[in-house]
């Protein structure tokens, strides 16, 4: 018997649903047991040598390490820094570390190293003067006043306008000008609009999130703009129970502040300009997770 026309399409198109879906549904369960298998990434064949080598010294302080020094922030004997990426930032990068947090589980020294000539790191009570620059610093950390990030520029121009324009040093603005047209006006309010303010550092706290109130709260970071980055979700492997999955290791937090400021402020298309940031990151994550799922106890000293 001859189907009828009518049947055949609406049947194909529920096939094709159907596909479409179960794909969508692998891709999702593909991305759920490794979030990071899309990062375009330098070769990290350097790393699966030293793992298995094992651990080696630390050319500036002497110490035994697994693939890097903490104290030095510097690679180890066995992992050529010629073979390690080097990671071109937008921003000025500054790390506010709890003295209490321990060297080896941080992931804040991941960030010096593959990008040495933005990334600072302090610890804590030391804190770099920030007075007087709060329109253009801002201190990534979740709480009742931070904003989100496509909200920063606006805020930022805020607190310009708050100033009243004096600040004339800090914004590379001539004392003295020509006078112009109002068409020439036109255009610098337009080219203004556009471009917004200039954000030139961005601050973040490495510590245990019990610890990062105290560093939060001090004077001299109370009055910078806090940011919250809501919609990412952490891997890390050491997440602290009881915390949302929002709450991002240092290393995470730096990487997709950048990836969102890329995206939403500057808004240029994003194409793995940062990922590199998560080179040594996305190795331990699969080095662990592999260690795990093999029912092997992931051992602290493989990674430290």
């Amino acid at each position: 018997m001859a189907l009828s026309p009518s049947v055949v399409p609406q049947e194909s198109e529920e096939n094709n649903a159907n596909c479409a879906e179960a794909k969508q549904s692998q891709a999702a369960s593909t991305a759920s047991e490794d979030p990071l298998q899309n990062l375009r990434l330098a070769s990290q064949e350097v790393l699966h040598k030293a793992q298995r080598s094992g651990r080696s010294r630390c050319l500036q302080c002497g110490g035994s390490r697994m693939f890097y020094c903490y104290t030095c922030c510097v690679p180890v004997e066995n992992v050529p820094t010629e073979q390690i990426p080097f990671v071109q930032l937008p921003l000025k990068i500054d790390i506010i570390k709890h003295p209490n947090e321990t060297d080896g589980k941080s992931t804040a020294v991941h960030a010096k190293l593959l990008a040495p000539d933005s990334v600072n790191i302090y610890t804590y009570p030391c804190i770099p003067e920030y007075e007087g620059k709060d329109h253009e610093v801002v201190l990534v950390f979740p709480g009742p006043q931070s904003i989100s990030i496509k909200d920063v520029s606006f805020h930022l121009q805020k607190r310009i306008e708050s100033k009243g324009g004096n600040n004339t040093d800090d914004l590379d603005v001539p004392p003295t000008k020509l006078p112009r047209t109002r068409a020439e006006e036109g255009c610098d309010v337009s080219e203004s609009m556009r471009k917004g303010p200039e954000l030139k550092r961005v601050v973040f706290i490495d510590s245990t999130w019990s610890q990062t109130n105290q560093i939060a709260s001090d004077e001299r970071l109370r009055e910078l703009l806090q940011v919250e980055l809501r919609t990412r979700k952490t891997c890390f492997w050491r997440h602290q129970k009881g915390k949302p999955d929002t709450f991002l290791s240092t290393i995470e937090a730096i990487y997709y502040f950048l990836v969102d400021y890329h995206r939403v402020v500057r808004k240029e298309e994003y194409s793995g300009q940062y990922d590199n940031l998560l080179f040594f990151y996305s190795f331990m994550y699969r080095l662990i997770k592999n260690a795990r799922g093999s029912g092997e106890k992931a051992k602290p000293q493989l990674i430290q």
